[in-house]
């Protein structure tokens, strides 16, 4: 083509694929559905700090608020005369906070011996931990009182902690980062003489971060949120934890939710500061891969 024949054709006009403009439509798409999850997730989190600062009368008014209101000291006052938050949150952070250790333990342990260790009957043990967690919790209430009554122990710090120490989920999930942890590594330490003991502590634990940072958050969690046992096995308000407070305040007639939404709030918060504090393995160890 000549210089003529190019410059009676006009200006040349780029065009971009149409599969171009269907990929940015499909991305823009995304970020918007995800931005909707978003606030769909975070709004009840919102809703309870606007609950917390606000009298009951706005938030279930006509038109309720969506802004901070400057009662939550008042709401604060209210529920601690009504239930005694220090001691409510000093039983509940000394039960789930040495539950989580002991737990930890024997979860720990336990899912090490049945991932690195032969011996008859390893697998039938196994599968009947997992077993055990069809079995809903409820169902073993009335066993569990009957034998904290018969050993004195109800309304006391052992009952609450003692029955859920063995937690099958929890074994399962050491278990299975366990599996991964090299049997090479662990057989060396032997012929150079390491004792079992040695092995776990100083080859084995310092590999497991992930998984026991994932494998804390869940039982803390479990533990800080449990109810049902703690309110059958509790007999007396001074031994309450903060889920069974709470529930105390929930009248037949009458409810204080600002009382409520600030009780939660405060329950939140050391969920949010144990997450933070291991979210950085959190992930890793959720999926198994605590061996890099």
């Amino acid at each position: 083509m000549s210089m003529t024949e190019r410059a009676a054709s006009g200006p040349q006009v780029s065009v971009k694929p149409r599969r171009t403009v269907k990929k940015r439509g499909g991305g823009v798409g995304k970020y918007v559905l995800l931005a909707v999850f978003t606030v769909v997730s975070i709004f009840p989190f919102y809703w309870m700090l606007i609950g917390a600062t606000n009298h009951s009368s706005k938030m279930f008014a006509d038109t309720p608020t969506l802004l901070p209101g400057s009662e939550f000291w008042t709401n604060f006052t209210n529920l601690n005369n009504s239930i005694g938050i220090t001691r409510v949150l000093a039983n509940s952070l000394i039960v789930s906070l040495l539950y989580l250790l002991f737990a930890l333990i024997v979860c720990t342990c336990a899912a090490y011996v049945l991932a690195k260790f032969q011996f008859k009957g390893r697998n039938f043990i196994f599968t009947m931990f997992l077993l055990s967690m069809m079995i809903p919790n409820q169902a073993t209430l009335i066993p569990l009182f009957k034998m904290m009554s018969d050993l004195n122990l109800l309304n006391t710090y052992f009952a609450l902690i003692a029955p859920m120490l063995c937690y099958p989920f929890a074994i399962f999930l050491m278990r299975q980062n366990f599996l991964a942890f090299p049997t090479e590594l662990l057989e060396a330490a032997r012929l150079d003489g390491a004792g079992e003991v040695r092995i776990f502590l100083t080859i084995v634990l310092p590999s497991m971060k992930p998984a026991l940072a994932a494998t804390a958050i869940f039982l803390f969690m479990t533990q800080w949120n449990n109810f049902m046992w703690p309110l059958v096995a509790t007999t007396s308000s001074d031994m309450y934890t903060f889920p069974v407070a709470l529930s105390s305040l929930m009248g037949l007639s009458i409810i204080d939710y600002g009382q409520v939404m600030t009780g939660v709030t405060i329950a939140t918060i050391p969920i949010i500061i144990v997450f933070l504090a291991l979210q950085k393995h959190f992930i890793s160890g959720m999926l198994g891969s605590a061996v890099k």
